[in-house]
C-alpha cells in the first residue's frame, strides 16, 4: 500500500531511524517502524484489519480517520487517499478498497476527551 506523510518534519523523521529512536525512545520507534511496514506490505487495508496492531476505524470528531496501537497510550493515525472513502450501502467503510493512506500524527486521542 501506498504511504504519505501530512507532515514533511514527520516523514524525514520517520526515514532516519537514528532521529526516530533519539525523538520518539526506542520502544515507540520500534512500534512505528513496525507498524508503517505492516501498511507498505499491504496491498489494501482490509490486510491489516486483524494483524497485531489494533487497526480500528474511529468516531465522532475523528470520523474517516483510522488508528492503530503503538505503545500504550499512543496510537499512529492516518487516512485513507480515497476521496470520497469507499462505503457499502449501509455506510460502513469498505477496508478492502482502501489502497494508500497519509499519515497524519501520533497522539494520545483519549486525552482530547
Amino acid at each position: 500500500m501506498e504511504i504519505t506523510f501530512s507532515d514533511k518534519k514527520f516523514a524525514l523523521l520517520v526515514n532516519d531511524d537514528r532521529k526516530l529512536y533519539k525523538k520518539m525512545g526506542k520502544v515507540r520507534a520500534e512500534k512505528i517502524r513496525l507498524r508503517l511496514n505492516q501498511l507498505r506490505d499491504a496491498g489494501t487495508l482490509e490486510d491489516v484489519r486483524y494483524l497485531a496492531g489494533n487497526y480500528h476505524e474511529l468516531t465522532d470528531n475523528r470520523k474517516g480517520q483510522w488508528a492503530c496501537d503503538l505503545d500504550q497510550p499512543y496510537r499512529l493515525i492516518f487516512t485513507p487517499h480515497e476521496n470520497p472513502i469507499p462505503v457499502n450501502p449501509h455506510g460502513q467503510y469498505i477496508w478492502i478498497e482502501i489502497k494508500g493512506v497519509e499519515v497524519i500524527e501520533i497522539i494520545n486521542y483519549h486525552k482530547e476527551k
